[in-house]
């Protein structure tokens, strides 16, 4: 499935600015993933687009992701990408055996951490950095929806550094920066 059609997709199924930026940030994070293993970063792009693309309409778990999982069967997408979607909700207990699962695992709460660190910052992304973001982390008050133990079950099963793989994401966010909300640039889609 090339981008095109994953972002229309993500555009029929969700209409609020919030998640589509958070789907926006996986995108690019997954892209910066696949980059730095050797990976398709359009076919893992794809999967950051799409992985909650059906939250607003099947927010409660089963539903979400499985009720996704058919449409973008019926629209497609591929066993291998699917299976990565599926494994990203903890809950669904499918093992994350490649490295685009391990990547969308490892991406997807922590994207939504690093944009909440950038959010309260007077420059935003332009100078969050991963030590920032660490320190945040220990804040329980602090984007309390935001799950630490799959941040780190997520880097752990992904074998980076921590200190690595949040700043690669901070990395891959900033070029996107006014389309998430995170600059004082016009806001827009990536």
């Amino acid at each position: 499935m090339r981008r095109e059609e994953a972002l229309a997709i993500l555009h029929e199924y969700t209409k609020t600015e919030g998640l589509r930026r958070h789907a926006y940030a996986v995108e690019a994070a997954m892209r910066a993933c696949a980059a730095r293993f050797g990976e398709d970063p359009e076919v893992w792009g794809v999967v950051g687009l799409l992985h909650d693309f059906d939250y607003e309409q099947f927010p409660r778990y089963p539903d979400h992701p499985v009720k996704g999982s058919e449409i973008l069967a019926a629209r497609g997408l591929d066993e291998a990408s699917r299976r990565a979607i599926l494994g990203h909700v903890p809950a669904m207990n499918v093992p994350r055996e490649t490295g685009m699962a391990r990547a969308l695992f490892a991406c997807d709460e922590l994207c939504g951490f690093v944009m909440a660190c950038a959010a309260v910052r007077p420059n935003k992304l332009a100078d969050l950095e991963a030590s920032s973001v660490r320190k945040k982390l220990k804040d329980k008050a602090f984007a309390r929806a935001v799950s630490r133990d799959d941040i780190q079950q997520g880097i752990a099963e992904l074998q980076v550094e921590f200190a690595d793989h949040v700043q690669m994401v901070i990395d891959a966010l900033r070029p996107i920066a006014a389309a998430l909300g995170l600059s004082s640039d016009v806001k827009g889609e990536p």
